[in-house]
């Protein structure tokens, strides 16, 4: 069974109709090199090795459902990155790699700190 976003389908759907054949055309931002064009260098390398994969995987065995699970995840990626801009989305993959490395958060507020913050919310 083949896995696509209702926004995938619809946009791909669309494109079909419009052109008048039963093949399902990709809209502009979810072509593969759009989606690669968003990504951040460190997940347009990992976009490009596991598209490259899906594509050698679908030759084999005539199914595409790997090539648009890879689109489908990395369309939702590539849509992050462009709504929050290129430098917020490496920033918060910097964060997330510090904190699996070494389990803290410099930019973190303290526990007590958003206790206090809605203990004061609630007595207003």
């Amino acid at each position: 069974m083949v896995s696509v976003s209702a926004g995938m389908l619809s946009a791909m759907t669309a494109a079909a109709s419009a052109q008048g054949s039963p093949v399902p055309r990709l809209t502009p931002d979810v072509t593969p090199a759009a989606i690669r064009d968003a990504l951040v260098p460190e997940e347009r390398e990992s976009f490009e090795q596991a598209y490259r994969a899906a594509l050698a995987e679908a030759a084999e065995s005539l199914d595409l459902t790997a090539v648009l699970d890879v689109l489908r995840t990395y369309h939702r990626i590539a849509a992050q990155t462009r709504h929050h801009g290129r430098v917020a989305h490496q920033r918060m993959l910097d964060t997330a790699r510090r904190i699996m490395a070494d389990g803290t958060n410099a930019d973190a507020i303290p526990l007590a700190e958003h206790r206090g913050h809605l203990q004061q919310l609630l007595d207003r």
